[in-house]
């Protein structure tokens, strides 16, 4: 089921969260519980039921073993128990995900095709593994465990951000669903809930879907062996690198506003990427959950930086290839993690041997590292090397004017849309900067009944004005949702 979807918008969400707030009400925290878990699995069920009973049994699992190694005392036992536990999880991954992918490659090299059947890789399975392995290494350093079963089903299982994330953290989120399904929800949380959801559908249903049609026929023409323009490539590369972000920074705040329609706060996942002006810090405002995963479970067990600048690049190499190989089992995402691993060691080289004292005017800085991010995108979409290539050969001037690839709209209306969707990803406030996430919830500087346009005050005359452009942004999306595009992200 998808957020941008006729059954979502007006029947699974409406019912749930009736369901939810009237048990919530009146004082029944147990049966509110067990509602949003059935909700959740309903969720994510919609897509294929096979897979319920396999997120259940890895729920289950990772459960019994983080209550098993808080229980022990015996640091050796209870390492054991941890290292057990990944290699549960993470078996798990590889199996669906990369044996195919392993086995293939293997028979290629000896001739054999055809050497593994193709399995359907369960819907979110990097996302609520990486949660879980988290949730087993920060019990094994002595954080306290989930209080109860119904309290780990919801942190695992909770619907807005079971598909894509964000990534969260038990720390963050256990303490909430323990508190999840008490008294009456603050109006607050309701008013912004609704305002991040609206603008965020907006971000995907009328900026990403629309953008993707200048992106997907030049990709797919490349996927053919066809002959792109220099133009035409440029187009394609540029107009991704902007639906993917509007589609997936769009889902992140969709996820968002559905949370704090229950009461539960997720962590900014997106901050505005594409102002950034060094790969460094791009990746910090890109994708800042699996960033912060990375860094804290891998990276940093790897040595991190205080092994010297040598083991630091190496760690750097390592994290980001298996940050591009986390996204799918392919060559071509591969590489994509190896090339931002190869642009961070050449960002932080430069900061290093420049020592501050030599630095790029801004604009020079932020056309590099958009550059470089733009290129790096190609071989993320790609499917193939070969395509890849054949569209970077046409950007770097080696194009041929050929033919308007199948299914490519008007150059121009694309390039109209390409400059508005790049001058609202570089130059406007992000989504949650509009609506003052979190902070809005607490301020006070509005009446709870004006929080649903606290952070259109800034680009509208009058609240009322504000209101009345959100209810019709709504309808467009609404207008737009019997023919939605499936969320980038859930294939990951």
């Amino acid at each position: 089921m998808l957020f941008g979807s006729l059954e979502f918008v007006f029947g699974f969400l409406p019912l749930t969260l009736l369901t939810y707030h009237l048990l919530r009400i009146r004082g029944w925290q147990v049966a509110a519980k067990l509602a949003m878990i059935l909700a959740s699995l309903v969720f994510y069920g919609w897509w294929d039921p096979r897979y319920v009973p396999l997120v259940l049994g890895s729920i289950a699992v990772n459960y019994g073993l983080g209550a098993t190694i808080h229980r022990m005392r015996e640091p050796g036992r209870r390492k054991a128990i941890l290292l057990l536990g990944l290699a549960l999880n993470l078996g798990l991954l590889g199996y669906y995900k990369y044996a195919g992918f392993f086995l293939q490659n293997l028979g290629g090299m000896f001739g054999v095709h055809d050497v593994a059947a193709t399995l359907i890789i369960p819907l979110a399975i990097s996302f609520f593994t990486f949660q879980q392995i988290a949730y087993l290494v920060e019990t094994w350093r002595g954080q306290e465990p989930a209080r109860n079963a119904l309290d780990y089903l919801l942190f695992v299982l909770f619907f807005p951000h079971l598909i894509a994330g964000p990534i969260t953290h038990h720390a963050e989120m256990l303490p909430q669903f323990a508190h999840a399904g008490r008294g009456r929800l603050a109006s607050s949380f309701i008013a912004m809930g609704a305002t991040i959801f609206v603008l965020g559908m907006a971000k995907k249903v009328l900026l990403a879907d629309t953008i993707a049609q200048f992106a997907d026929p030049v990709f797919a023409a490349a996927a053919q062996g066809a002959a792109l323009s220099t133009a035409d490539a440029w187009m394609g590369a540029i107009a991704y690198t902007l639906q993917l972000y509007f589609d997936f920074s769009g889902y992140s705040d969709m996820a968002i506003g559905v949370g704090l329609l229950f009461g539960i706060r997720f962590p900014v996942n997106f901050n505005s990427p594409y102002k950034a002006t060094s790969i460094i810090e791009f990746w910090r405002r890109w994708h800042i959950s699996l960033s912060a995963f990375l860094r804290t479970y891998l990276y940093i067990p790897l040595g991190g930086n205080r092994a010297g600048k040598l083991r630091r690049y190496a760690n750097l190499m390592a994290t980001m290839t298996l940050g591009g190989l986390w996204h799918g089992a392919g060559w071509t995402f591969l590489f994509w993690g190896f090339l931002h691993g190869a642009y961070l060691i050449l960002n932080h080289g430069w900061t290093t041997l420049a020592g501050g004292r030599l630095r790029l005017p801004r604009g020079a800085a932020w056309a590099l590292t958009m550059l470089g991010v733009v290129i790096a995108w190609v071989f993320f979409r790609a499917v193939s090397f070969e395509a890849a290539l054949g569209i970077l050969e046409a950007m770097a001037g080696g194009g041929n004017p050929g033919t308007l690839p199948v299914g490519l709209p008007d150059r121009l209306l694309g390039w109209l849309l390409i400059g508005i969707g790049g001058l609202i990803a570089v130059s406007q406030p992000n989504l949650l900067e509009l609506a003052r996430y979190p902070q809005g919830l607490e301020d006070g500087q509005a009446s709870p009944a004006l929080r649903p346009v606290l952070g259109l005050q800034r680009l509208a005359a009058s609240p009322g004005f504000a209101t009345v452009c959100l209810g019709l942004l709504a309808a467009a999306c609404i207008a737009r949702l019997p023919k939605p595009g499936v969320f980038l992200y859930f294939t990951f």
